[in-house]
């Protein structure tokens, strides 16, 4: 795309590590995308702003925080694998955040990839109706071009020229059956929510190209339709005809419904259209520190202008700050410019406390967008320095690395005083210990990754807890009695004191030691989930109770309840995939089962098979060496996580002891 666009001159290849987009060392050495990264492109008399996000499941908050503020997307789906279980996870962000996309069926010059088989899995696994608006002109190494259903003729790429040019030709008569087969299938299709096209097909009016694409525009925005393109982009085939479709098919920042957001001062919602003049409201969809420059505040632009001087406000901090400098990205090269106005994504440079997810607004009119919610790591690992001199230079680092990446996580053991860092899988920290030691130059000593375990009950219990000491002086006096009580969706906090029981002041410290004893956990440090607590009565005394005696009972209350409402542990459960030549299918059967997986579904597809399973994660650690050892470098796998289920007997006796805890 930045090739044909002309915003590069050279093309990079993944396989070199040469591409514009994956510009950090760890992508570039292992030939996948980790970070999220912007730039823009003009095609057709338009401007297209591009995200480019990862595929592996441990970086999908970048995958989520763009789709927070694209307006349309594009899936690539492999012609070998198909819908992999990241597509899935991928498709189900976009349909939470209400994107539009289209779809590109890519490596169609690969052994064993078919065209026909990726659309009929889209339709079976997602709502949107697959449309097809191509067809492949061979397959595998046989792959030249597509047969536009649209214009119904036959476009092939030129090899001596990269791929820059095509040229058109008459559908070979036998193509043209199939052709007017699925031509005949997107026109019903599309007949089915657009009465203009309707109308013309009940008429027997000719139906021009214009006309199908309309239609095709108003079911892509409006969600009932998935474009489906195809190509090859390693042999530089199909691209144009893709950046024709997002530029005929996306929206616009004008297509899409205004912004809303909460008036943090009236408390009612508002909303901010896609206009210039508009007051201006931005939200903080990134964070990415720049060794010459700072940290970069990654910024979609809802509504009005915003100017190098500006002051503006940040929400919820509702604080003034200065715009000083602000820049539009191309990777990791930044371009400063004067201005970024509606619709426009750009970058912040120097923001004082800026987060993700934060909001930037107009003074006078403040507005706070939805903040991003980022995923909750389940893979932890023990770090510490390998010499004092390090000490302070790592605490530093991870700090502007948790910054940028709201899913990577750094607390204290207390009892070893080792720093935990926490993460999305095995990959992402092996990732996050790689650029301590190269961007940070900092040299630690680190553990195994290990299991970030969830606590949680079984049945409810009632516990009333009395903090009453009496010293001479001032004494301390609270009690409080909560009800813990397993819950389908989420921890809960539900306040039922009755009116002059406790005092209203005191309700918050009891709520905060709730919250803070579902972060720590009660068996052994981990996070608590699917637990509602109710704080059903208690006490208080005029002169000596304070906000410290309540929080030290609700955090005593919640544990001898947890502790009495048989508590268990969970464990992450992942869904993996994995394609491999059928002659190696028995040895990654045999390995699954050995690791506690189960397999959900088999699938053969020319010579190979592709598996579906769950495992739990703790017996996925080395699973990619293992694999690669087991096929001789001939399968691919890929996971996400799935699902926290109640582990086993053995791991349940394992873990109690561990952490000095007998199971109740």
């Amino acid at each position: 795309i930045l090739y044909y666009t002309g915003r590069i001159h050279r093309m990079g290849e993944i396989d070199e590590g040469t591409t514009q987009m994956d510009w950090m060392i760890q992508e570039r050495e292992r030939g996948i995308t980790i970070t999220a990264a912007a730039t823009s492109v003009n095609w057709l008399d338009h401007r297209i702003n591009i995200i480019d996000t990862p595929g592996h499941v441990d970086f999908t908050i970048e995958v989520e925080r763009s789709l927070k503020v694209l307006d349309g997307a594009v899936i690539i789906l492999c012609g070998v694998g198909g819908v992999e279980p990241q597509t899935e996870t991928v498709w189900r962000q976009a349909d939470r955040y209400r994107v539009p996309r289209i779809a590109f069926i890519n490596k169609l010059d690969r052994i064993g990839a078919d065209f026909y088989r990726v659309v009929k899995m889209m339709r079976e696994k997602f709502e949107q109706i697959p449309l097809p608006v191509q067809l492949p002109i061979g397959i595998e190494d046989q792959f030249t071009g597509v047969i536009d259903l649209i214009t119904q003729e036959a476009c092939v790429w030129q090899s001596d020229d990269l791929g820059a040019t095509y040229k058109t030709f008459p559908v070979p008569q036998e193509r043209i059956a199939e052709m007017e087969e699925y031509r005949h299938q997107l026109l019903d299709i599309l007949t089915t929510f657009d009465e203009t096209l309707l109308d013309k097909y009940l008429r027997s009016e000719e139906i021009t190209p214009q006309d199908i694409k309309t239609a095709i525009r108003k079911g892509t925005l409006e969600m009932k339709i998935v474009p489906v393109f195809c190509g090859a982009a390693f042999r530089n085939k199909g691209i144009q005809k893709l950046l024709d479709g997002i530029v005929d098919y996306l929206p616009s920042p004008l297509d899409i419904p205004p912004a809303k957001g909460i008036n943090p001062k009236t408390n009612k919602e508002e909303i901010r259209p896609a206009d210039p003049s508009a007051p201006f409201s931005a939200l903080v969809f990134k964070l990415s520190f720049d060794p010459q420059r700072g940290m970069l505040s990654y910024i979609r632009v809802y509504s009005g202008r915003v100017e190098t001087g500006d002051v503006v406000m940040t929400i919820p901090e509702m604080k003034r700050v200065r715009i000083l400098r602000l820049a539009v990205m191309h990777a990791n090269r930044v371009e400063e410019v004067n201005s970024l106005a509606a619709g426009e994504i750009g970058a912040v440079i120097g923001l004082k406390e800026s987060r993700t997810g934060q909001t930037l607004a107009d003074l006078a009119h403040p507005i706070a967008f939805e903040p991003i919610k980022p995923p909750e790591p389940v893979v932890f690992l023990a770090i510490e320095p390998k010499t004092r001199a390090d000490e302070d230079r790592l605490h530093a680092a991870l700090e502007t690395m948790s910054l940028e990446d709201p899913t990577f996580k750094v607390k204290t053991d207390e009892e070893t005083g080792q720093l935990i860092l926490s993460g999305m899988g095995e990959l992402h920290l092996e990732i996050l210990l790689d650029r301590l030691a190269r961007d940070y130059r900092v040299e630690v000593h680190s553990g195994k990754p290990q299991v970030s375990y969830r606590e949680t009950i079984t049945t409810a219990a009632t516990y009333e807890s009395r903090f009453i000491r009496q010293t001479g002086g001032r004494g301390h006096f609270a009690v409080v009695k909560l009800t813990l009580e397993p819950s389908k969706d989420g921890n809960w906090i539900v306040n039922e004191i009755r009116e002059g029981t406790i005092p209203k002041q005191f309700i918050p410290a009891i709520e905060q030691a709730i919250e803070e004893s579902f972060e720590s956990g009660v068996l052994a440090g981990y996070p608590i989930i699917n637990t509602r607590v109710r704080i059903i009565d208690g006490a208080y005394h005029e002169v000596d109770s304070t906000d410290v005696d309540f929080k030290l009972a609700a955090t005593q209350a919640f544990r001898e309840a947890f502790l009495l409402a048989h508590p268990t542990f969970l464990e992450p459960i992942m869904e993996l995939e994995v394609v491999t030549p059928e002659a190696y299918l028995g040895n990654v059967l045999g390995d699954i089962n050995a690791r506690g997986g189960k397999i959900i579904h088999l699938e053969p597809v020319k010579g190979h098979q592709i598996i579906t399973a769950e495992i739990p994660l703790v017996n996925t650690f080395g699973y990619a060496t293992t694999l690669r050892s087991l096929t001789q470098g001939r399968a691919s796998h890929s996971m996400q996580f799935k699902r926290f289920s109640p582990v086993d007997e053995a791991t349940r006796i394992r873990l109690y002891p561990l952490f000095g805890t007998k199971p109740s």
